[in-house]
This record gives structure tokens, C-alpha cells and sequence, in this order.
């Protein structure tokens, strides 16, 4: 099997703005086209039987898919990227990794798709999960045994915006040759590089802030380690959740411009946090940019920036109220998902979060009143005003 290592001495020293734009993709040698092409075909014609240019099948390999898969590992300072049809699919591939009787330790705040995949599908298969708040990493020291192998992580954590210091998680995990995974979705490789802090393993539901425009659907891996590579890259072709080459350019497209978009998603996001922390009706912010924020001092240590999400609750914990406050938006689009450049709301209860039983996340602290927003990159006066007059309706 083939693998294309990503990590150049030019791509070494390249600020994040020239990788986002260059890492990974060269000129097509044919035309000289600087875009990389949509090699559109299922197929590829061989000289003699297993002499070909690198390319067999589509499945397999595509040149826009390696130029997006180098991409994307060059972002997170890693050595190898593998790209799937959708963030599920990367989640799925990872709990490949493991055989029945293994124990994998999550964040007890996570996305719901997370959860339901793991309990509803491969606990079936006999994996087993435990599921631990991870703000204190004692928590993970006592959670552990002999059987545990994987420790799956987001930071910031969906829909509550906890956060999770890796470094700390790192090295327990190290020190018990336990795989870590980070989910860096809410953040992305522009606010925060997990391998940089000691994981194993960096997913990416490229659907949100890396394809940035709410037109894609896909999913990443990236990694150093070449085994888990290699591992993962088979999965990859053998149970063949890949995602097309049309899917690839776009993404392609979106990350040229991430650097630029996260920082209008921040700098909106912690204006509009601001906003709504000092409204009377609102009772609770979420919004690791806050002072407020729990963990605002591990925010300003392990990220760049804060990120372009939040959520929020109102005062009395009405359902009601916060269904209409929903209902009311004019610029904000209530709908799944994250990470566009339009500004989007959700309610975690009953979209995003709704696979995870009512008392689970209550207990997590997950409110069916919870209101979370993904702040897009709009004019800000905008957004905020479309919240006034919704939660003023």
C-alpha cells in the first residue's frame, strides 16, 4: 500500500495561512492548472498487470483526495491524513482499531452521534465504554484498568463548551500506552493542534469549520504514528466509507480560506457571548472566551483563539421560551450542524444530543432549555441585533 508522506522542510517552516493555502497541493503537471483537478473517474488504465502510476482503483486511491489528505495533515502538524465519507465514518474506522472485551474511556460531554455509535453499535460488538467527566484528569487515573485502550476526547466539548486539558490527559495516557483521540471539531487546526499536545490521534468532522460552507459532508484522520496509519488507511479502502473527489475539491476550496473565516467566527463569537451574558433574560453563557468561563485560563493556554460557538440558556428555564427565541431568528438559520460562514441555532435536546437519554444529559448538565449557535462570519451588529429581537419577542 502506498502511502504519501506529507511533512516537506518547506511545509516545516510555513505559517498556517501559507500551509492552509499550499500544504499539499502542487499544480496539475498536465494543463499546469493551480487548482487541484476533480479526477472524476472509478478507474485508472495499467500498462501490464500491477504497473501502473500509483493509481489502481477509486476506492483505493484519487489524486484529489491525497492532495486534500496531505492538506489536512499538514494543518495539524501530522505525518499522515485519511479522509471518509463523513465524520461518523472516521469515528467508525477508529473503533475498528479494537476487538470485543477492549474498554474506551470518553468524555461524558460529546457529540450524540458519538455517543449512539458507540453504545448502539459497537457496544453490540462487545466493546466497552465508560463514560467520564474528563475537566479533572484524576478522573481518568481512577477510571482505568487493564483493559482499557482508547480515550476518545473533545475540546471544546458539544454542545457545553467544556474543555479538556490534553496535555494533562497526554500524559496519563503515555505513561499507559493508551491510545488518545482528540476531536477537534469546534476548534479546528487553525485554534488548536492536538498532536503538538501529546494525543495519538486528531478526527475531524470536515463537514464544519474545514469545509466551512455547509455544502460538504466528510470526515479526517490524522495521525504520526505510520502503523496506526497504515491500519486505518486499510479500513479505509477495505470498508469503503470514502468520500468523492467532487466532495474533495470543495474541501479543498473551503480550507484555503480557514484561517481568514475562523477569525471573523471568533471575533463574532466573543462578541455575541458578550452580549448575552449581559442580558437580563439570559441566565447562563457558555463561551470559553469569557472570563467567566470555568476554564478561560486552560482556554488561553491550549488555543489561539476561542472559536465561533456557543450556547446559552434563558432565565427560568422555560422550553417554551427557548423554542420561540428559536422560532424568532431572522438571521440565524435553526438547523443541524456547525462551522459554516452563515450563523446557524440548535437545540441540542432534541437535534443534535437527542440519541442521548434525557436523564443522561441532564446529569452532564445538558438542559432541554440549552440554546447553542454557531456564530457565523456576518456583520456582527447583525447577529446581535437578530438575538435581541428574538429573545425580546
Amino acid at each position: 500500500m502506498k502511502f504519501r508522506h506529507v511533512k516537506s522542510n518547506s511545509t516545516n517552516t510555513m505559517k498556517f495561512g501559507t500551509k492552509a493555502i499550499h500544504a499539499g497541493v502542487h499544480p496539475d503537471p498536465t494543463t499546469g492548472a493551480i487548482m487541484t483537478p476533480i479526477y472524476q473517474t472509478s478507474t485508472y488504465v495499467q500498462e501490464s498487470p500491477g504497473k501502473h502510476k500509483g493509481y489502481e482503483y477509486a476506492r483505493t486511491q484519487n489524486p484529489t483526495r491525497d492532495a486534500l489528505q496531505a492538506n489536512l495533515a499538514a494543518l495539524e502538524n501530522g505525518r499522515f491524513g485519511i479522509c471518509y465519507a463523513s465524520g461518523l465514518g472516521a469515528t467508525d474506522a477508529i473503533l475498528k482499531l479494537f476487538k470485543p472485551g477492549d474498554e474506551i474511556i470518553a468524555s461524558s460531554d460529546l457529540y450524540g452521534g458519538t455517543y449512539r455509535i458507540m453504545v448502539r453499535v459497537f457496544q453490540e460488538f462487545g466493546l466497552k465504554f465508560k463514560f467520564v467527566s474528563l475537566d479533572d484528569p484524576a478522573a481518568l487515573e481512577a477510571a482505568i484498568t487493564a483493559n482499557t485502550k482508547m480515550v476518545w476526547i473533545e475540546t471544546p466539548t458539544n454542545p457545553l463548551l467544556r474543555l479538556v486539558d490534553i496535555t494533562a490527559i497526554a500524559a496519563i495516557t503515555q505513561q499507559k500506552q493508551i491510545m488518545l483521540v482528540v476531536d477537534n471539531t469546534f476548534a479546528s487546526p487553525y485554534l488548536q493542534n492536538p498532536l503538538d499536545l501529546g494525543a495519538d490521534v486528531v478526527l475531524h468532522s470536515v463537514t464544519k469549520y474545514l469545509g466551512g460552507h455547509s455544502d460538504t459532508v466528510m470526515g479526517a484522520i490524522i495521525t504520526n504514528d505510520e502503523d496506526t496509519a497504515k491500519r486505518l488507511t486499510f479500513i479505509q479502502n477495505a470498508c469503503g466509507a470514502v468520500p468523492g473527489p467532487q466532495d474533495c475539491f470543495l474541501v479543498l476550496r473551503g480550507v484555503k480560506t480557514l484561517h481568514i473565516r475562523m477569525q471573523r467566527h471568533c471575533e463574532n463569537a466573543l462578541k455575541v457571548a458578550r452580549f448575552l451574558a449581559d442580558h437580563p433574560k439570559v441566565s447562563q453563557v457558555n463561551y470559553p472566551g469569557l472570563e467567566t468561563h470555568p476554564q478561560h485560563e486552560l482556554a488561553k493556554r491550549q488555543m489561539r483563539d476561542f472559536g465561533g460557538m456557543v450556547s446559552f440558556e434563558l432565565l427560568g428555564d422555560s422550553l417554551p421560551e427557548a423554542i420561540k427565541v428559536m422560532e424568532n431568528f431572522n438571521v440565524f438559520s435553526l438547523g443541524e450542524s456547525l462551522g459554516g460562514v452563515e450563523s446557524l441555532c440548535t437545540h441540542p435536546a432534541s437535534m443534535t444530543h437527542a440519541s442521548i437519554p434525557k436523564e443522561d444529559r441532564e446529569k452532564n448538565g445538558l438542559k432541554d432549555t440549552l440554546i447553542r449557535l454557531s456564530v457565523g462570519i456576518e456583520d456582527v451588529d447583525d447577529l446581535i441585533e437578530d438575538l435581541r429581537q428574538a429573545i425580546e419577542a
